[in-house]
């Protein structure tokens, strides 16, 4: 269950995301919040540049290893506009991150890229309690998710100006 509070954390992550496709990038973006609600860190996706492990979930989780205590890290929540990747599950489970809120899941965006002709990722999308069966995990977040299938769309588009 997401509370009202939490939405500012999720507009946040679409403003990331949204900066992230302004760069030429996938949308991804997510924050790293803590125990008392302040956002300690932000990252956007910038996997353009090819290095394909650039989410920005893996960098809060490399974020936090090192400039959080391990029970600060334990209280902390990351609000993201997509279900973390199976790597980026990983890397927050190992570090010993809180809960993890996603606006939009794997099993989505599988399905949208599938509608769209898409070739599947190079790594299989599983849900995160799959990957890391600890972590407390609230999403996909309605209506929000259909802003983020819009700004896939808009990526989408984009790619098709450059060919």
């Amino acid at each position: 269950m997401i509370s009202e509070h939490e939405y500012k954390y999720l507009q946040r992550c679409l403003e990331l995301a949204k900066e992230a496709l302004q760069a030429g990038d996938e949308p991804f973006g997510s924050v790293l919040v803590n125990a008392q609600g302040k956002i300690l860190q932000e990252d956007r996706n910038r996997i353009a540049g090819g290095d394909a492990t650039r989410h920005p979930e893996f960098e809060l989780a490399r974020w936090a290893a090192n400039h959080m205590s391990p029970e600060e890290r334990a209280q902390a929540t990351v609000y993201t506009s997509g279900e973390h990747c199976p790597m980026c599950a990983a890397a927050h489970a190992w570090v010993g991150l809180g809960r993890i809120v996603y606006i939009s899941s794997s099993q989505q965006l599988q399905q949208w890229r599938a509608e769209w002709g898409l070739e599947a990722a190079p790594v299989k999308p599983l849900p995160i309690p799959d990957v890391a069966p600890m972590v407390q995990v609230s999403g996909p977040v309605p209506p929000l998710d259909q802003e983020v299938r819009k700004l896939h769309e808009q990526r989408l588009g984009r790619l098709g100006e450059n060919t």
